[in-house]
């Protein structure tokens, strides 16, 4: 059996990995290098300035991350003064993420950011192709 008529390059879960690395490290300078953060800090970060206060447990579920990552950027963003932890009045071992002052100017800084690179992004393709992209990138996250 040859393994000469298979093309890595157009291996769907290798192509969707190396275009999701790409635009990454493209946007990385931005929280990196502005604010010295991780991947999984931007990330959590961008959750709780999108929808407002929620537990750890709510971000992993909503971003695809495995708790100990989202622990060790709620760490890091806690120790940068970006968030506070609140304890849940019903349940003292749970708590409330929420964004400082200063995590929401970070996040409004990065926000518009974030906009530009996508525009940048999507200037390489055509309304119809950004349209197309978008509904199989959803349809793919739903199998």
């Amino acid at each position: 059996m040859s393994n000469n008529d298979f093309d890595l390059g157009r291996f769907l879960p290798y192509a969707l990995n190396q275009a999701a690395e790409a635009t990454s490290i493209g946007f990385q300078k931005n929280y990196r290098q502005r604010y010295g953060m991780l991947r999984t800090e931007w990330r959590v970060l961008f959750h709780l300035g999108r929808y407002g206060g929620m537990t750890a447990k709510t971000i992993c579920d909503r971003a695809s991350m495995h708790k100990t990552k989202v622990s060790r950027a709620v760490s890091a963003l806690e120790k940068k003064r970006y968030l506070v932890r609140t304890p849940q009045e019903q349940d003292r071992r749970h708590e409330t993420l929420a964004l400082t002052r200063q995590g929401q100017a970070v996040y409004a800084d990065l926000y518009q950011a974030a906009k530009a690179y996508d525009a940048s992004l999507s200037s390489h393709f055509t309304p119809e192709e950004r349209e197309v992209l978008n509904r199989c990138l959803e349809k793919i996250a739903s199998l």
